[in-house]
């Protein structure tokens, strides 16, 4: 990687210095470190999110809140 912006590359290389390694392996441990806090998609659940929430709700015994009969009419038609 080509550090071409000097305040990139004097932090990259003061956490090397603080880490006591090289900038290559600072960079790669502060990306990882990055990627581990930050969701993969923010704002979107994820599918097993959203299976647990269908299981919950499958499961709460509720009446549904709309049915066939809402939906469509005697010739199976949208209303």
């Amino acid at each position: 990687m080509n550090l071409k912006d000097p305040e990139v590359y004097r932090l990259a290389r003061e956490l090397a210095e603080r880490r006591g390694t090289s900038m290559t392996a600072a960079v790669r441990a502060a990306l990882a470190e990055a990627v581990e806090r930050e969701p993969a998609h923010p704002g979107r659940a994820t599918v097993d999110e959203l299976r647990e929430l269908a299981r919950r709700v499958r499961d709460s015994g509720d009446e549904p809140l709309l049915t066939d009969d809402d939906l469509y009419d005697d010739l199976g038609l949208p209303r």
